[in-house]
């Protein structure tokens, strides 16, 4: 067998239809589109959401809250996650990527939060702490740097 003998398996593939051709083809005339109406023009059909020319719905219900363009993000990881580094180990930001802990860095920075147990002596730098985590740094005998 060579490739341009190759055919796909007898009745996988179909003829595409052939419309509008005679009245006796079945699909002549009107070629299966019925009469007028927006289906039966070209490019017919509504745009989504389109509702018969009543409000839609999108429009009927009223606008909720707003997006903050000067809202502060942060790349955050939990204090249970700091256990990957070595005793006596600096952690940062550069750090954690390269461990590959944090995948994107956000413009806030760092924010070190206080969720699950740490029981090595780190030097935490962040840009954030939450208290709870600054307190099981300390506690573990680490420090939390405030950069």
């Amino acid at each position: 067998m060579k490739l341009h003998e190759l055919k796909p398996a007898f009745g996988s593939t179909t003829a595409p239809k052939r419309l509008g051709r005679g009245i006796g083809s079945g699909l002549g005339k009107t070629s299966g589109k019925g009469h007028k109406g927006a289906k039966a023009r070209s490019g017919g059909g509504k745009r989504p959401g389109f509702e018969g020319g009543q409000m839609p719905l999108v429009r009927r219900l009223p606008k909720r809250g707003f997006y903050n363009p000067f809202r502060t993000v942060y790349s955050c990881v939990n204090v249970s996650r700091l256990e990957a580094f070595e005793d006596g180990a600096t952690v940062n930001l550069v750090e954690l990527v390269k461990e590959g802990i944090i995948s994107k860095v956000e413009d806030g920075g760092l924010k070190v939060m206080g969720n699950g147990e740490l029981t090595k002596k780190l030097t935490v730098q962040a840009n954030k702490f939450t208290a709870s985590a600054k307190e099981k740094i300390e506690a573990a005998g680490g420090k939390a740097e405030v950069i």
